[in-house]
């Protein structure tokens, strides 16, 4: 069992930065593939990011690819999203998931657990 805590989430302008956090309990953390997803009021949500259980390996949407990083701090059973030139169309609920199998990392339906999310909002 794990649970995640999401933080680092407000409001920011167009070309802003902000960090995001997650916090998860448990000893097991750096058995679990880590992923950032995001919903926007009225969409699906959708896939940002993933690492994989060492950090080694990062995958990104097209969308933030070049803007966004996914890092993650083992002993402290933390996940990070940086968010550079952040634009309005990423405004949105983050939410930080955890899976334990490699495969279909963008599939949303594949994590096991979440977090409850926090409010990213870019202004114009």
């Amino acid at each position: 069992q794990v649970q995640l805590v999401e933080s680092g989430g407000g409001l920011v302008q167009a070309g802003g930065s902000l960090r995001l956090s997650c916090a998860a309990s448990g000893r097991t953390f750096s058995t679990y593939i880590m992923g950032w997803f995001r919903q926007a009021p009225g969409k699906e949500r959708e896939f940002v990011a993933a690492i994989s259980w060492s950090g080694s390996s990062t995958y990104y949407a097209d969308s933030v690819k070049g803007r966004f990083t996914i890092s993650r701090d083992n002993p402290k059973n933390t996940v990070y999203l940086q968010m550079n030139s952040l634009k309005p169309e990423d405004t949105a609920v983050y939410y930080c998931a955890a899976k334990t199998g490699p495969s279909r990392l963008w599939r949303s339906d594949d994590y096991n657990y979440w977090g409850q999310g926090t409010q990213v909002t870019v202004s114009s």
